[in-house]
C-alpha cells in the first residue's frame, strides 16, 4: 500500500464535534461533570468520524531492533539483550502480556532487525531488515533505502492487521538512545533533555551516554530531511513504526505511542504527513524525564501517569479500560459492553450526519 499526505484525513470537524460534546453533556448532567474522559469521548468521536465510536481488536505491537551504537558501552535496559527480551514478551513473561491478554488485547513482536536470529513463534513476525543496525558514531546506521524499506514493511504489516487499535512500541539495546538523536535533531531541543532519566542519574553515567551520543550527532548534524535523520541515527524499529503509523492513520484507526522511540517514529511520520498526530494518544511506560521531554514536543501528555518503570508497551495496556470507559459515554444507554471480545463498545455505529 502507498501512502500520500492526501489519504490521511485531518479529524477535525466542527459539526460532529458539536454533536458529541451535546451527547456528553447529556450524560453528565445526571450526575456530574467526568474531568478528562469528556475531551478524551470526543477525541475518539472525531478519529473514527462517528457519534459512537466503535473500536475493535486491539493489538500491542512490539518493534524489536538491535543498535549499533550499543557497542560503545550503552547499558542494556533491565539487563537483558533484546533477544532475551523478545522471548520473555512472547513467552509471557512481561507484566504487559498478562494485562494485554486480559483487556483481550492482542500482542505481536515484530523482529525488525535483532542482531541474533530467532527462531519461529506464534505472535513474532520476522520482518529484519539487517541484523542491527551500523554504529551512527562511524558513519549511517543504515542507509536511507534500509529507512525506506523498513517504512514499506510497517506499512505492509498494519495494512494487513484486523482491528482498528495500534498501539506501538519499541523494543532494543540503544533504541531509547537512536529515538532521543532523532527527536534531537528534527525539533532542535538539545540532547541532555532526552538522555536524563532524572535527579538520581548517575552523573558518570550520563557523562557517558552523552559523549557516545554527541559524537554521533556531531557527526550528521548537518542533516535536515527526516528520512535522512532516520537513516543516520536508526533504528530499525523505529522506521518500521513510521510505516505503520502511517497505514493505521490513513484508516483512521486508533494509535496508542509508548515510549521515546514511538514518539521518534511519530515525529518522522508527522513530518510525512502532518495529520497523522490527530489519530495518536500517548502512553506511558516509565518515568523517565527524556519521555517528558519527548511528549512536550507535541504538546501533550500521557494518558496515565502510575509511576511505572516497566519495558514499553505496559503502559498501552493499562490504558484500554480508560478508552472502554469513554466510549461508554457516547454508546446508547440500552447497548450492553462487549468487555470479552475486545471491543471498545456496542455493535451499533451511527454515522454523524
Amino acid at each position: 500500500m502507498s501512502i500520500q499526505q492526501s489519504l490521511i484525513s485531518p479529524t477535525a470537524n466542527p459539526e460532529l464535534e458539536k454533536a458529541l460534546r451535546e451527547r456528553i453533556a447529556q450524560r453528565v448532567a445526571l450526575a456530574g461533570g467526568l474531568g478528562e474522559m469528556e475531551p478524551l469521548a470526543v477525541r475518539l468521536g472525531l478519529v473514527q468520524d462517528s457519534l459512537a465510536p466503535r473500536f475493535h481488536d486491539p493489538t500491542l505491537v512490539l518493534f524489536a531492533a538491535d543498535h549499533g551504537l550499543a557497542v560503545d558501552g550503552i547499558e542494556q535496559r533491565f539487563g537483558h539483550s533484546t533477544r532475551q527480551q523478545v522471548q520473555l514478551a512472547l513467552s509471557h513473561q512481561l507484566p504487559l502480556a498478562a494485562i494485554a491478554r486480559a483487556q483481550a488485547m492482542h500482542l505481536l513482536v515484530v523482529d525488525c532487525g535483532v542482531a541474533e536470529s530467532l527462531p519461529p513463534r506464534s505472535r513474532l513476525l520476522a520482518r529484519k531488515i539487517a541484523h542491527g543496525t551500523r554504529n551512527s558514531r562511524t558513519g549511517s546506521a543504515m542507509t536511507v533505502e534500509q529507512a525506506h524499506a523498513g517504512v514499506r514493511v510497517g506499512m505492509e504489516i498494519i495494512d494487513h492487521l484486523p482491528g482498528n487499535v495500534l498501539a506501538c512500541a519499541g523494543m532494543g539495546h540503544g533504541s531509547e538512545e537512536a529515538a532521543a538523536l532523532v527527536l534531537s535533531q528534527l525539533e532542535g531541543v538539545p540532547l541532555r533533555d532526552f538522555v536524563v532519566s532524572g535527579p538520581d542519574m548517575r552523573q558518570d553515567l550520563l557523562a557517558k551516554q552523552l559523549a557516545v551520543m554527541q559524537s554521533a550527532q556531531l557527526r550528521h548534524r548537518d542533516l535536515i530531511d527526516p528520512m535522512e535523520v532516520l537513516a543516520a541515527y536508526g533504528g530499525f524499529e523505529i522506521a518500521v513504526m513510521v510505516g505503520a503509523m502511517l497505514v493505521a492513520a490513513s484508516k483512521r484507526s486508533l494509535i496508542l505511542v509508548d515510549g521515546i522511540a514511538a514518539c521518534a517514529a511519530l515525529k518522522v511520520a508527522v513530518r510525512i504527513a502532518p495529520p497523522v498526530t490527530d489519530y495518536a494518544l500517548f502512553c506511558r511506560s516509565s518515568s523517565h524525564r527524556g519521555l517528558d521531554e519527548a511528549l512536550a514536543t507535541f504538546h501533550a501528555s500521557a494518558l496515565l501517569e502510575l509511576g511505572m518503570e516497566s519495558i514499553d508497551g505496559t503502559g498501552a495496556t493499562l490504558a484500554c479500560p480508560m478508552l472502554r470507559s469513554a466510549t461508554a459515554l457516547l454508546s446508547d444507554p440500552s447497548e450492553v459492553p462487549d468487555t470479552h471480545s475486545g471491543r471498545f463498545s456496542g455493535d451499533t455505529v451511527m454515522q454523524a450526519g
